[in-house]
């Protein structure tokens, strides 16, 4: 078997094309949450614990030159390394309530099968004919 053939064999089944899909969807659900979390969320912890904005605090690691205001774009802009752990812990709060949301969804999820799978259904009643046929087996049988 060619390589080109043993590579159309590993592209089209159905695993790869799930994979595909879902990385696609991901990627565009990851911008929803990335949304819902900077644009919904983190204002309102911000606000709850006095307005504070993380993202900028951090420490120069050199001499910040006269000047430069004392925001972490300008300071970076200026070519000053940083250690930019407001910035690392706003990405950490974000990641832990995006893993928080996916963990509701997967939840919901799980209940949603459950249910479905504890749901009996009742078997369909054989058609008429077979009903018919059953019949006269059992009157030859007796």
């Amino acid at each position: 078997m060619s390589i080109v053939q043993e590579f159309k064999e590993f592209a089209v089944k159905g695993n790869v094309v799930d994979l595909a899909v879902g990385v696609i969807i991901g990627g565009a659900f990851g911008k929803i949450v990335d949304s819902v979390v900077g644009d919904l969320i983190m204002p309102i912890v911000g606000r709850v614990i006095g307005g504070l904005d993380f993202s900028n605090y951090f420490i120069a690691l050199k001499e910040v030159p006269p000047g430069v205001a004392m925001t972490l774009a300008e300071v970076k802009k200026a070519g000053v390394p940083v250690f930019a752990w407001g910035s690392f812990l706003t990405i950490a709060i974000n990641f832990l309530i995006l893993a928080f949301i996916i963990f509701m969804m997967v939840k919901q999820i799980n209940r949603l099968k459950r249910e479905q799978k504890a749901a009996p259904t009742a078997p369909a009643a054989p058609p008429e004919d077979v009903l018919l046929l059953r019949e006269i087996r059992d009157a030859l049988k007796k």
